[in-house]
C-alpha cells in the first residue's frame, strides 16, 4: 500500500545531443503558417468542398424521391376522392328529381351568401373611401396652415366622426 509512496517519482528524461538538429526554411515557414492560420490548406480545402457537395447531391436526390413519393401518393387520394364523388352523383341521379333539387337549393344558399358578402365588401369600401378623403382633407389642411392648425378644426371633427361611424359599423358587424 505505502510502496507506491515510497518510491521516488520518476522525472521526465530529456536527452541533450551532442550536435545541434537543422530544419530547412521551408519546414519552419510552413509550420509558422499552419499556427499562424488554423484554416485548412488549399488542397484539404478542395477536398473538403467536394465531399460536401457530394453529400448534398445525395441528400437533394434522396429529397426528390421522397416529394415524387409524396406527390403519387396525394394523386392517388384525389383520383379516389374523385372516383367517390362520380360515385354518388351518380347514385344521386339515379335516384330521381330529389338529389338535383336538394343540390339547387344548396347553390340558391351559397349564391344568396355570395350576395350578402359582396353587398358587405363593397358598403366597406364605401365607408373606407369616405374615410380616407377625410383623412386627406385633415392632412392638406394641416400643410395648408402649418403655423395656424387650430383652423383646421373642422376638417379635423368631420375624420373623428367618420372614425367612430367605421368603428360602430365594425362592432355591428361582428354581431
Amino acid at each position: 500500500m505505502g510502496a507506491s509512496q515510497s518510491r521516488p517519482e520518476e522525472e521526465d528524461k530529456v536527452f541533450y545531443s551532442d550536435t545541434p538538429i537543422q530544419f530547412s526554411e521551408d519546414i519552419i515557414n510552413q509550420l509558422a503558417d499552419q499556427v499562424a492560420s488554423p484554416e485548412p490548406s488549399p488542397e484539404r480545402q478542395s477536398t473538403l468542398d467536394s465531399h460536401v457537395r457530394a453529400r448534398i447531391q445525395s441528400e437533394l436526390e434522396r429529397l426528390r424521391q421522397e416529394e415524387e413519393i409524396v406527390k403519387s401518393e396525394i394523386e392517388r387520394a384525389l383520383e379516389k376522392e374523385n372516383l367517390d364523388k362520380e360515385i354518388s352523383l351518380s347514385e344521386e341521379s339515379e335516384d330521381g328529381s330529389a338529389g338535383s333539387v336538394k343540390s339547387s337549393a344548396a347553390l340558391l344558399g351559397d349564391l344568396e351568401e355570395i350576395r350578402h358578402k359582396v353587398e358587405k365588401y363593397q358598403r366597406t369600401q364605401e365607408e373606407a373611401t369616405e374615410f380616407q378623403t377625410k383623412s386627406q382633407a385633415v392632412a392638406s389642411c394641416y400643410s395648408a396652415n402649418p403655423t395656424r392648425t387650430l383652423d383646421c378644426w373642422k376638417e379635423v371633427a368631420e375624420f373623428k366622426d367618420s372614425v367612430a361611424q367605421l368603428e360602430q359599423h365594425y362592432v355591428h358587424s361582428l354581431r
